[in-house]
């Protein structure tokens, strides 16, 4: 029984990680720009798919760390041709692209690359298990929480110690006044758009090293991502990181017991959450903080 609660428990770090990830990159375009990407598990899908062409020229660590970035690139591509007019108009038009946008990628990932699931073949050395007990303790899925964490403290360092990441800061408290600073709005917009990308790409890579690939990949993800922003805090991207986690690990616990009740607890999580703190955990009222 042990044994079991803790695969669970660790299943659930893995997947809360891959929530994480993708609810911090979420919670960049939407604490800047104010748009509900919902074409993020569209990109995730996108750049685990490039990091599969890419895998017999560079193999899986050039394919890994070169697909993130070029997803990012067609991000930045779509903010300027697709989104960035929309800025000044009602926010429920960018929401409804992306909408459209999410069915877009997924239809043009099954055409280019199949509606069959695909393997990503992970190196050798991180498959083997690091022991005989917990078996479950593979060096992929540790690799994987690793290089979650890598990434993190990364966007933390960005955001605190960059002139980019202190624009973008300023730009979610006060974009009007940022602009009057002599900042361009529209290229730091832009930017902040392909790193919220960046981290779907990243993601998507490291899911189907586990999951395989799938043109729907990303719609295992992106609502329990979501969800993640909103347990963790609005503006909040430490409190985004800590919701990802909580619900990915809480799920994990509860399917020891309840399997089939797995996928409602990320729900009824968030509807708690918004009875007692409707600013989530770590958001503030009538604040944002990054």
């Amino acid at each position: 029984m042990t044994q079991l609660v803790l695969f669970n428990v660790f299943n659930g770090l893995v997947i809360g990680a891959f929530y994480a990830l993708m609810a911090l990159g979420l919670s960049l375009i939407i604490n800047l720009t104010n748009v509900i990407n919902f074409a993020h598990g569209g990109f995730l899908a996108l750049g685990a798919y490039i990091a599969y062409t890419l895998l017999p020229y560079l193999g899986f660590w050039g394919a890994l760390i070169v697909s993130p970035f070029l997803t990012a690139l067609i991000g930045i591509l779509v903010e300027r041709v697709l989104i960035r007019p929309l800025y000044s108009r009602d926010p429920l038009y960018s929401l409804l692209l992306t909408f459209g946008l999410a069915y877009v990628l997924q239809d043009s990932v099954r055409y280019i690359w199949g509606a069959q699931g695909l393997p990503i073949q992970v190196p050798a050395a991180l498959q083997s298990s690091l022991s005989p007990t917990l078996f479950f303790l593979t060096g992929y899925r540790v690799f994987m929480v690793a290089l979650v964490a890598i990434a993190v403290i990364i966007l933390f360092l960005i955001l605190k110690k960059t002139r980019l990441g202190m624009r973008i800061r300023a730009g979610t408290l006060d974009l009007e006044m940022v602009s009057a600073l002599g900042v361009d709005v529209r290229i730091l917009r832009n930017l902040n758009f392909g790193l919220g990308i960046f981290f779907a790409g990243l993601a998507g890579v490291l899911a189907a090293g586990m999951l395989g690939l799938t043109p729907t990949i990303g719609d295992q993800l992106i609502m329990p991502s979501f969800v993640a922003v909103i347990v963790g805090g609005l503006g909040s991207l430490a409190g985004t990181l800590f919701g990802g986690l909580l619900i990915g690990i809480a799920a994990g616990v509860v399917t020891v017991f309840y399997p089939s009740a797995s996928e409602a607890t990320i729900y009824v999580m968030m509807a708690l959450v918004l009875l007692i703190r409707p600013h989530g955990l770590f958001g503030e009222e009538g604040g944002t903080k990054l």
